[in-house]
């Protein structure tokens, strides 16, 4: 029976057991090395690895080739264009910019010590006049103080230096009109009006230009003052307008403007030039003061000051000046009296 099933069966009789790795199959395709195999293919190399070319089984193994070298994972690479220069290049930057915050917070903290320095002086002393810088010699003394570091707050100082330039240009647009005036008189006797007048406005119009508008203005931005808003902007208009004239330049006025100054170069090149450059210090005068004018205004807006205000601090100036008090005192008193001393 035995006999008999096995000629059903194809399973052919138990022999030695085989290698698989001998099999002739195995050895030649590991023998071939023509194509790229997982120990040899480096995926971050640049090269490219050789195609796989299929051998037939009865063709010779190839000899084997030597392998492409392998880099080793520990091998620095530069995989992007971020280098080590641009991040210093940003490092540096950020720390000049907290330099330059550093050193704006430490003249903030400077100008603030001053200050409070200054109003540790106390109720019964007093700043000392520091304006008009005298020498200590002159019998002179100074009138006003003036400090626009320590007095006027950090975002209107840059207003208020412009506008102290201003009052310079006007006082030099001034002085400069009097040699003008002096140069036309020498060629033409006619012109003694106008020099005598230049004169008299260099005299005038310069203390009066800084008591009337430069000031009121400074203690405007020092103390946010209402009144003294209108009392520059009612003044400092008046100014505009004046520089205005003396830009037109009308004969026998005594200012070297555009119609003397064309009238003098019919008689003097030399003297009609020399007008006609204090004619355009005038014209630069003007534009800077309507210019300052608006953006004086501008920044007006932009504080607390109101007519309204004007007006309540100049009622109490009005009653906290001794003399106007004294006066009013007086007044009642002569009033009261007069009441009882009627006869009826």
């Amino acid at each position: 029976t035995t006999a008999d099933m096995s000629k059903y069966t194809s399973f052919p009789e138990p022999t030695e057991d085989p290698n698989p790795f001998q099999d002739p199959a195995v050895t030649q395709h590991s023998s071939n090395t023509g194509y790229a195999t997982l120990d040899l293919y480096n995926p971050f190399d640049n090269t490219t690895a050789p195609p796989y070319e299929a051998t037939s089984p009865s063709a010779p193994s190839a000899p084997a080739q030597t392998p492409p070298s392998r880099t080793t994972p520990t091998e620095p690479r530069n995989y992007g264009s971020y280098t080590s220069q641009t991040a210093v290049n940003a490092t540096t930057t950020e720390l000049l910019r907290k330099q330059e915050e550093l050193e704006k917070k430490a003249r903030e903290l400077e100008r603030r010590e001053r200050e409070l320095e200054s109003h540790t002086l106390g109720t019964g002393a007093s700043r000392q006049n520091n304006w008009p810088p005298l020498p200590s010699f002159c019998p002179v003394a100074p009138c006003f103080y003036q400090d626009i570091n320590v007095e006027i707050a950090q975002h209107f100082q840059r207003t208020v230096t412009i506008m102290y330039y201003f009052w310079m240009l006007c006082t030099c647009g001034l002085l400069f009109n009097l040699i003008s005036s002096l140069a036309n008189f020498c060629v033409n006797s006619s012109g003694g009006v106008g020099l005598g007048l230049a004169i008299l406005w260099a005299l005038l119009f310069t203390p009066c230009s800084f008591v009337c508008w430069y000031r009121p203005m400074y203690k405007a931005f020092r103390s946010d003052s209402s009144f003294n808003f209108f009392v520059f902007f009612f003044v400092f208009f008046a100014q505009v307008v004046v520089s205005v004239i003396m830009t037109i330049g009308i004969p026998g006025w005594g200012f070297s403007g555009w119609i003397v100054s064309l009238a003098a170069l019919n008689y003097s090149v030399a003297v009609g030039a020399i007008m006609m450059m204090n004619a355009l210090l005038f014209t630069a005068q003007a534009a800077i003061g309507v210019f300052m004018l608006k953006k004086v205004h501008s920044m007006y807006r932009q504080t607390d000051a109101s007519f309204q205000k004007a007006q309540a601090e100049f009622a109490t100036g009005v009653m906290s000046n001794q003399a106007v008090r004294q006066a009013a005192t007086s007044a009642a008193t002569s009033a009261a009296q007069g009441a009882f001393t009627t006869p009826r």
